[in-house]
């Protein structure tokens, strides 16, 4: 298996992406990862930390898309930049999956542009894992659509069931449409006209989903626009590390309060571990026509090398076939 990663896309590119990738060839034996971007400065990140593997390669390119490019414009321009090129070898069965921690904008119009939308997918998606109660739950869509029809949310409902059907080994996963009431009528035009849609499809749909109920595990699969989708995860990291600091002030007060620490600590670990992003890694782009990993902006090698072990377990999957498999049927309408 060789995993493709953009080390010149995101925050703290290219010092903690190599790391990562360092870190995740350390502790795996079942993988190869191509590093693609600056030689120069890849090489000399692995001469500083000591590493010799020939399980990590390195591709050169040239160009960088920064968060400051025009999506568009860059894909069509910047043609030796580290995605396109990574995006490249995925169209030609170069690479078994690409992850990128850079321009989300960019690398969902390159995927489009280069590796094409699955046939009969309106609209690829971005998804996201939610910690919840009851184990992890997907978001679909995380922020790749902010303007949706109801067919875009019908579609990231199949699409993030079938992903979580697969990965997480869940028969029958519960899909709900997140919205500001349980009651089938409650809503925007867009909620109102998606609810009959995904309840008529072949999935375990719930119903409505109020925000109270994604942490409690009341679906599976969480279903919204880009814009609701992109609000609920930056308010909920937001939120985590608000919770997280206000606990470490709490027991850093005096003498008691430490020892309290001390005896709630591996449950206090386990608080901060199921709120920390990096835990989660990267994030799949469902509904393009090969296997590609979204990792946050801000990254650091913790969170990359985590994406690495996602990205695995995404290419053993056979995601990419089953949503093939149940959209190749499906009338859409063009997308310009």
């Amino acid at each position: 298996m060789l995993i493709l990663v953009d080390a010149m896309g995101g925050d703290n590119a290219p010092l903690e992406i190599v790391k990562g990738c360092i870190d995740a060839i350390n502790e795996n034996n079942d993988f190869d990862i191509m590093l693609i971007g600056d030689q120069d400065k890849i090489n000399a990140i692995i001469k500083e930390n000591g590493f010799k593997n020939d399980r990590l390669k390195v591709f050169h390119t040239t160009d960088v898309i920064t968060n400051e490019d025009s999506p568009v414009k860059a894909i069509k321009s910047k043609k030796n930049s580290s995605m396109v090129v990574g995006l490249n070898m995925i169209k030609e069965k170069k690479g078994d999956v690409f992850l990128s921690a850079g321009n989300t904008g960019a690398l969902m119009a390159g995927s489009l542009f280069i590796l094409g939308r699955i046939k009969g997918v309106e609209r690829p998606s971005l998804m996201a894992f939610l910690p919840s109660s009851k184990g992890l739950s997907v978001l679909v869509d995380a922020g790749a659509n902010v303007n949706c029809k109801p067919t875009n949310l019908l579609q990231f409902g199949v699409m993030g069931s079938l992903y979580v059907s697969e990965v997480f080994g869940i028969e029958s996963p519960r899909v709900g449409i997140i919205n500001v009431g349980a009651e089938e009528k409650k809503g925007n035009d867009l909620v109102k006209m998606a609810y009959p849609m995904l309840k008529e499809a072949h999935i375990n749909f719930v119903g409505n989903i109020e925000g109270r109920q994604i942490l409690d595990g009341d679906a599976d699969v969480v279903v919204c626009d880009g814009f609701v989708g992109n609000v609920l995860l930056k308010s909920m990291e937001g939120a985590a590390g608000y919770f997280i600091g206000s606990l470490k002030d709490i027991f850093n007060k005096n003498i008691l309060t430490k020892l309290a620490a001390l005896i709630v600590k591996n449950d206090l670990k386990k608080f901060k571990k199921d709120l920390d992003y990096t835990e989660y890694g990267g994030v799949p782009m469902l509904g393009v026509n090969g296997k590609v990993i979204k990792s946050h902006g801000s990254s650091n090698a913790k969170a990359i090398k985590n994406a690495i072990i996602r990205a695995k377990s995404y290419v053993n999957s056979t995601v990419l076939e089953q949503i093939r498999e149940e959209f190749k049927n499906m009338e859409v309408e063009d997308i310009e």
